[in-house]
């Protein structure tokens, strides 16, 4: 416990002692009051501002401390102040108090309760930063839970003190005013308990559970409203129709047909999505052929002579394109269609919630389904750069059909994709710039991690500009050279610098595919970042209207996907029984350069924007016997825990094949498996993932038991003599 918690406790401790000691728990009584009321006004005659204040005080250090005699207190205000004055002072004085009060439990236990529960109230901030001003207010007008436990347990969540004055100023009010003015009766009152009669309680629950109810109508007239001028089925054709036969758009058919649910699937371009034909599975085939390149430059240092690699880039290409045919069966027509989905070609549109118009090819025709799936995915983001319009820009969605190796290449952007179509290009003989506006690569990861990937890039010939800002692409004549001006990351005197390309290649993201869908005649929403807006269970404003994958994020990754669609499709079809929230906790992610870099869970930056205390444990490669032999070295694990626990919250691996063993950790972040389990878990040697094993016994040995360890050492020393 830090020293500042332990002073405020000690205060505390006395405050309470105090209290009571001085016996002023048996002054704060109903009868005391009464007995005592004629003096109280005259105080209140002779010094009424003395009298105020001193109550005001006295009134603000009671509910900061959760003293009892808060109620005694209030009716007091009413009989010595009337309604209007009484109300106005214990209103701003039980605000105050109660702000004070989740100031002190905030300040005592907060960080505590965050080191050692973590995961389960990330999900209560979440909640919190969502609805907590409203879900405050509905507890504030039921006066059946207390205020002092109300302050106390919001103190420890991350809502804004702001935010919890204000609603508590307001929440109070009503309860606070019946109070105030029983309190004016004080002399007639046989009990409290008859202040808060059995009809006037179940009015303040009423009260309480009216913005609940009009949150609940106001919902269902926004969607009846969105559906009102549409005419609901009185059957329906399918029970799914999935838009998109991407990776999320595939899993979500195949899941539905798995339960014998009638589905529909519409592609308008090539089934598999980007992962087959534009992402995972060319980028991977382009990304092992450049491998192989700079292994056979490595290879003196095995004691082999090859030489430099003669590159085939249409050798290449082929071999890409070859990776393609080999997949393409798993998501083909034929597969689906055998498997009870009806697959089309063409194109959908929604006309109502209820109606999805299909074209294929020249016919059109509309369907009736029970639930629609969005999952059309998303397509590379091309900025609006002055003169990029002139040119043919490269995008990881046409990049694959290059026939010629580019000369030179400059990349626009330093993340994953950038990265890993950087490395490679220039492992395969072109000269690549690659151009990041950020201070580091790979801007989700922590330093240390960009660095090493950075020296990796370096190490394969890119030359890579950090804190480098694009700002035009001019074109050249007849052989003429075009450039990318840039601003920042060396930049010359003038304050830009030309870069000269071949090919520019534009990786800064990615946007969602939502044009010509219906939905925004639909009233579907969209966030500040063009993706659809769904909630946890991946639902969007309409009721039987859902997204997963790349069209709603935040995560583009294959796997998140395939993760959604699973969590869309059971909500959309079983929801009325069982609707399941969709967790990213245990998302891992790899990006597939030289070293791999493989996360799951937190990283050091994470929690250090999110206030969640950690344990950082940090394993080399270099230590590890296969990498010795491999003559691969570098990079580390690094897990993070909590705080004098072995549980997992995040981890980075950086090195060779890290994407592999970052199964082990999401394996245990998924089922709850702490480092001792892994520790305790035998790994055939020699291989990477004892790397696993060599992270949880570092986190071991800074935790051994000195003490312990201590007295053993005397104890053999005994059997010595």
């Amino acid at each position: 416990m830090t020293k500042r918690r332990l002073i405020l406790l000690c205060l505390i401790a006395l405050a309470f002692v105090a209290f009571f000691l001085s016996g002023a728990d048996q002054l704060l009584t109903l009868d005391n009051l009464k007995a005592e009321q004629a003096r109280f006004q005259a105080w209140l005659a002779e010094d009424p501002l003395t009298v105020a204040g001193g109550f005001f005080a006295i009134y603000v250090v009671m509910a900061a401390l959760s003293l009892p005699g808060a109620t005694l207190l209030t009716l007091l205000g009413g009989a010595l102040f009337g309604f209007g004055w009484g109300l106005l002072l214990i209103s701003f004085a039980s605000s105050l108090g109660a702000t004070l009060a989740a100031l002190i439990a905030r300040t005592l236990a907060q960080e505590p309760l965050e080191r050692r529960f973590a995961p389960q109230l990330e999900r209560i901030n979440a909640g919190i930063r969502r609805e907590g001003a409203f879900y405050l207010f509905t507890l504030r007008l039921i006066p059946l839970f207390p205020f002092f436990v109300i302050n106390l347990v919001m103190g420890l969540t991350r809502m804004p003190l702001t935010t919890f004055y204000w609603v508590s100023q307001l929440g109070m009010l009503p309860g606070t005013a019946v109070y105030v003015n029983a309190g004016r009766e004080l002399g007639h009152l046989e009990s409290l308990a008859g202040i808060l009669s059995p009809g006037l309680i179940g009015s303040f629950v009423l009260v309480g559970l009216f913005p609940w109810g009009a949150r609940a109508l106001v919902g269902i007239a926004k969607r009846r409203r969105l559906a009102r001028r549409f005419e609901r089925p009185a059957h329906f054709d399918r029970d799914i129709v999935v838009i998109g036969g991407g990776s999320a758009g595939l899993v979500a058919s195949y899941i539905a047909a798995a339960v014998k649910a009638r589905v529909t699937l519409v592609e308008r371009d090539r089934l598999g999505g980007d992962c087959l034909n534009t992402g995972c599975v060319p980028s991977k085939a382009l990304i092992r052929a450049a491998r192989v390149a700079d292994e056979i430059r490595e290879a003196p240092r095995y004691g082999l002579q090859a030489g430099e690699p003669a590159i085939d880039f249409a050798a290449v290409m082929n071999h890409v394109h070859g990776a393609i045919r080999e997949v393409e069966p798993h998501d083909s027509r034929e597969r689906y269609e055998g498997l009870g989905v009806e697959v089309i070609a063409g194109e959908a549109c929604l006309e109502d919630p209820w109606r999805v118009r299909l074209r294929e090819g020249a016919s059109e025709r509309v369907l009736s389904t029970r639930h629609v799936i969005i999952a059309s995915g998303a397509r590379p983001r091309v900025p609006a750069l002055p003169g990029l319009e002139e040119i043919e820009v490269l995008t990881s969605d046409n990049l694959w059909q290059l026939e010629a190796l580019p000369g030179r290449l400059v990349v626009l952007g330093g993340g994953p994709i950038g990265c890993e179509l950087g490395q490679s290009f220039a492992r395969l003989g072109s000269r690549v710039i690659l151009v990041e506006m950020g201070d580091q690569l790979l801007p989700r990861e922590d330093r240390e991690v960009a660095e090493e990937v950075e020296a990796g890039l370096r190490r394969a010939g890119v030359e890579v500009r950090l804190g480098c800002r694009a700002v035009r692409v001019r074109t050249g004549g007849p052989g003429e050279d075009h450039v990318l001006e840039v601003a920042g990351g060396g930049a010359d005197e003038t304050g830009a610098q030309t870069l000269p390309f071949d090919r520019l290649l534009v990786a800064v993201g990615r946007q969602a595919n939502v044009e010509g869908l219906g939905l925004e005649a639909l009233g579907v929403e969209t966030r500040p970042d063009g993706s659809l807006a769904v909630d946890e269970t991946l639902q969007s404003v309409l009721p039987n209207v859902w997204a997963c994958g790349d069209v709603t994020g935040p995560y583009q990754l294959t796997h998140a996907s395939a993760h959604q669609a699973w969590h869309a499709t059971v909500n959309a079809l079983f929801g009325e029984l069982k609707r399941f929230r969709v967790s990213y906790r245990a998302l891992p992610a790899v990006t597939f350069t030289d070293p791999e870099v493989a996360r799951v869970g937190l990283n050091e930056r994470e929690a250090l924007e999110r206030g969640i205390a950690c344990e950082i444990t940090r394993y080399p490669l270099a230590e590890l016997d296969r990498a010795i032999a491999d003559g691969h070295r570098g990079g580390f694990v690094k897990v993070l825990t909590v705080p004098g626990k072995d549980r997992i919250l995040g981890a980075t691996l950086v090195g060779e094949g890290a994407g592999e063993m970052l199964a082990e950790f999401t394996l245990a972040m998924t089922h709850g498996i702490g480092l001792n389990k892994l520790l305790g878990t035998i790994h055939p040697y020699p291989t990477r993932s004892e790397a696993v094993k060599a992270t949880a016994g570092a986190w071991k040995n800074a935790h051994k038991p000195e003490r312990l360890l201590a007295l053993l050492a005397r104890y053999f020393t005994w059997r010595r003599s």
